[in-house]
């Protein structure tokens, strides 16, 4: 996983509030170091030791640039190099140096101990800065004179003090950040991979029910017909040829379901029908010989959502598929019903029935017959019924407002 990680310097990634610190600091340490100097070339002019301080000055100005350059500061959270560590250390050495040759270098100890709080860690950082206020102290003790000024000893310590501990709270607070955007990042990464899954299960069940209502259906009716046209294939030519005929023609349909499905597009019956004509078409297909299906239209039928009418339709579909291979029945019925603020579509037959409280529904065991209608009813937001009793037959209902609520896709997922 990609860290994110603000840096230091230029490029993608830098951090516009760490280049704005970074530039103070570098105009404060330049600022300080040439007044530093002035100072001490307009008060010790002439001494023996000037251009050893010079030098000096020089020199401590190089390293810090050469550091800038060669030895960056590491980003927030990283440990420093031991390049930058070694230049830290160069740099330090030169200013106790020149602190104790020229004292007016005092308070280039600020952007030093700036760039040690900002670059190493807590524990290391504290001791340096004690270290460097220390000998601010004992500098400022050495030139004073008279009687002893307070200020010289506490005020050092005092602003060190508040500095380490402002840079220390910034630190930690960095680090806490850093901490919550990776757990973010985590949390962003896991729920991408969890909605992924989600709709790998979702996809996986549009399939399978587009499946059960269309392949395994024709793929049912083609097996039926085609034993009954063996069964009467020399005593009936006619017949079995009619049977056969039949047959192809499912096959012809169930192709152009596949195709569409594949697609995600509507049902083949309604590319050029509505739904109730669609019904009426499914009606007559599916009566034959020992099964008679009525439809019928209750109500002012009206536009309905594409969705809406696929659901019915399949739901339709499924029902007299369990109708045809499982219920034992020789009559069904087929009913819409527009209301006001609904449609309903009643399946009736009056095969063997079932318990619906107790054992499956005949031929449930595959697990592809009521489940499947179910799901779409709630997809289609309205819900399904199943009234049945043993010898008497089934009624499957189902009713949908006509101002669905949207369902959850990861609740149709679980169930």
């Amino acid at each position: 996983m990609r860290r994110p990680a603000v840096r230091d310097g230029k490029g993608e990634g830098a951090d516009p509030d760490g280049r704005w610190l970074t530039a103070v600091m570098h105009a404060a340490f330049f600022l300080l170091l040439g007044s530093s100097l002035v100072r001490f070339l307009t008060r010790d002019q002439g001494d023996a030791r000037t251009p050893w301080v010079v030098t000096l000055f020089a020199v401590f100005w190089l390293l810090y640039v050469l550091g800038q350059l060669l030895a960056p500061a590491p980003r927030p959270g990283a440990r420093p190099t031991a390049r930058h560590l070694a230049w830290l250390g160069a740099v330090s050495a030169v200013w106790i140096v020149l602190l104790a040759l020229a004292p007016s270098a005092t308070w280039c100890a600020m952007p030093l101990l700036f760039a040690g709080l900002h670059t190493l860690p807590a524990r290391i950082a504290v001791p340096v800065v004690a270290g460097l206020t220390a000998l601010v102290v004992a500098s400022q003790i050495r030139v004073s004179q008279g009687a002893l000024n307070p200020n010289m000893v506490i005020a050092p310590p005092a602003i060190a003090a508040v500095a380490t501990a402002v840079l220390v709270h910034l630190q930690r607070q960095a680090a806490r950040q850093r901490a919550l955007i990776d757990d973010l990042v985590r949390t962003r990464r896991d729920l991408a991979a969890t909605e992924r899954r989600a709709g790998i299960l979702a996809e996986r069940q549009r399939l399978s029910t587009e499946i059960h209502d269309t392949l395994a259906q024709s793929l049912s009716s083609q097996r039926m017909l085609l034993q009954a046209a063996e069964r009467v294939w020399r005593t009936d030519p006619d017949g079995a040829r009619g049977h056969v005929r039949d047959a192809a023609e499912i096959t012809s349909r169930g192709l152009a379901e596949a195709r569409r499905f594949v697609h995600d597009l509507a049902p083949a019956d309604l590319a050029e029908r509505t739904l109730p004509e669609a019904l009426s078409a499914l009606a007559e297909r599916e009566s034959g010989p020992g099964l008679t299906v009525a439809c019928r239209l209750d109500g002012a039928p009206g536009p309905l959502p594409e969705r809406i009418e696929a659901a019915l339709l399949r739901i339709a579909q499924g029902a007299l598929a369990n109708v045809r291979e499982h219920a034992a029945a020789t009559r069904a019925a087929l009913t819409l019903t527009w209301l006001d603020d609904q449609i309903s579509l009643d399946i009736a037959d009056n095969g063997r029935g079932f318990d619906p409280d107790g054992a499956a529904a005949p031929g449930e065991g595959r697990g592809h017959g009521l489940p499947a209608m179910r799901i779409r009813a709630r997809q289609a937001g309205g819900a399904l019924t199943v009234e049945s009793t043993r010898g008497e037959g089934t009624v499957v209902s189902v009713a949908v407002p006509l101002v669905p609520v949207a369902p959850d896709p990861l609740k149709e997922t679980a169930a």
